[in-house]
């Protein structure tokens, strides 16, 4: 048996549903009824990165890291293709700046999404503290 089972289904046209869980979730190649699988994916990315972020912080000592946001980016080639993948990570902790290295070190280290994407696709990441 599967880990993961998810089940997608169109109708017609670019759409999709897919079924993960008890949740629905709606994809569109043409951006109209949705969000399209290359922003959905750099989405899951930085979804995933930042828990991985929370534990290294955790790792290193940093327990109370507070607000995270990633405000991610991505480049496509000219086959909207996804090209490049960056990562701004705004931390309300006021972390020097080898910490800051640190913990984003580890969180691709942690995160399943950086892990399964080939390696010109890793996130490029910058870490911004004191961010709020």
């Amino acid at each position: 048996m599967a880990d993961i089972e998810t089940s997608t289904v169109s109708e017609s046209g670019y759409a999709s549903t897919s079924q993960v869980g008890e949740f629905d979730l709606q994809i569109d190649a043409t951006d109209e009824t949705g969000p399209n699988p290359n922003a959905t994916l750099v989405a899951t990315y930085a979804s995933c990165y930042l828990p991985a972020f929370r534990v290294g912080g955790s790792q290193r000592g940093e327990e109370e890291l507070g607000k995270i946001q990633i405000d991610a980016s991505a480049e496509l080639d000219d086959h909207d293709d996804l090209e490049s993948i960056a990562f701004d990570v705004h931390v309300e902790a006021d972390l020097d700046d080898e910490t800051a290295a640190d913990v984003a070190e580890r969180a691709e280290g942690i995160c399943h999404v950086h892990s399964a994407l080939r390696e010109e696709l890793y996130a490029d990441v910058s870490v911004y503290t004191g961010a709020f």
